[in-house]
């Protein structure tokens, strides 16, 4: 009957099939864009993918009434758009362009880890002795991630590659801790910081390694990042969030996604997955838990 709202069990089981099914796209992040990257430029890659979920996005906000930001978070919502899609991809993708996927991809996901850290200036948080520990374990976790290359055991890993991925994670930390200021439709803040970040990563584009040759491969391996990692992920996601009543219980499934995606990296990039590529990602996500969750659970990137 019309009005009247679904059964919490229906939300939930709907809810976890939204999470289920983001989680499982996000596990495939890694292996696309080192895939991706054997085809394209850092820049030319994020162009396509910028601008098929910068699209997406319009179409769905438009379709949801939903793109409109309140006028005095523009210059935040600017500033969003300068560090993603912009500032965050251009260096991730830097890092996976010179590591294995198996080592960029578990140095990522300490952002969480820095939002706590950043969380202390910016939001004027306390850093209790448990984050601290959490943290500590955390980056011991990475030491042991970057002990061994898992490619040429007597070839060094790349020590700007490592530096870019590391900091990535400083600015997709610093992206949801600008983004708690605003109070403007998540969908609608993403349609117009991705304006801004297009327009960015098109100058860039033209003005590096030139236009991205456009056929069935590039747009493919584009269509990847800009609806996978960008696009659907999020919108799955944030449908996840909408609907359930248990939203700590939906974030610990994240932590399935980096040893999926050492799974695929294995299987169909052909990385030989190393014990310290394995063992170093589970210590990262103990001293992530022990942390605590960051205070926004939009995205794991």
């Amino acid at each position: 009957m019309t009005g009247v709202p679904e059964p919490a069990l229906e939300r939930e089981r709907k809810a976890l099939i939204c999470a289920l099914c983001a989680v499982l796209l996000w596990s495939t992040v890694a292996t696309g864009f080192k895939l991706g990257l054997a085809h394209l430029a850092e820049t030319q890659l994020l162009l396509i993918g910028t601008l098929i979920s910068w699209m997406l996005f319009g179409i769905v906000a438009v379709a949801r009434n939903s793109y409109t930001v309140l006028p005095h978070e523009y210059p935040t919502i600017a500033l969003l758009g300068v560090i993603n899609p912009f500032a965050y991809y251009l260096v991730l993708f830097g890092g996976y362009a010179r590591l294995p996927a198996q080592i960029a991809q578990p140095v990522n996901i300490t952002w969480a880890i820095v939002f706590a850290l950043l969380a202390v200036p910016i939001l004027k948080q306390r850093l209790t002795r448990r984050a601290m520990v959490g943290i500590g374990v955390s980056y011991l976790g990475v030491v042991v991630v970057l002990s061994q290359n898992p490619m040429d055991a007597d070839t060094p890993l790349s020590v700007l590659g490592i530096a870019l991925a590391l900091s990535s994670t400083v600015f997709w930390a610093l992206y949801w801790l600008f983004n708690t200021r605003c109070q403007s439709d998540p969908l609608a803040i993403m349609f117009h910081s991705f304006t801004v970040g297009v327009v960015l990563v098109a100058v860039a584009c033209r003005f590096g390694p030139g236009w991205p040759p456009l056929n069935a491969t590039t747009l493919f391996y584009g269509a990847w990042v800009g609806l996978i990692e960008m696009g659907v992920t999020y919108l799955l996601w944030q449908r996840a969030l909408k609907l359930t009543t248990n939203v700590g219980r939906l974030g610990q499934l994240v932590f399935l996604s980096p040893f999926l995606s050492l799974i695929l990296i294995g299987t169909v990039l052909d990385e030989p997955i190393r014990a310290t590529s394995v063992g170093g990602l589970m210590i990262i996500v103990s001293g992530i838990v022990i942390t605590g969750k960051p205070k926004v659970a939009e995205a794991p990137a």
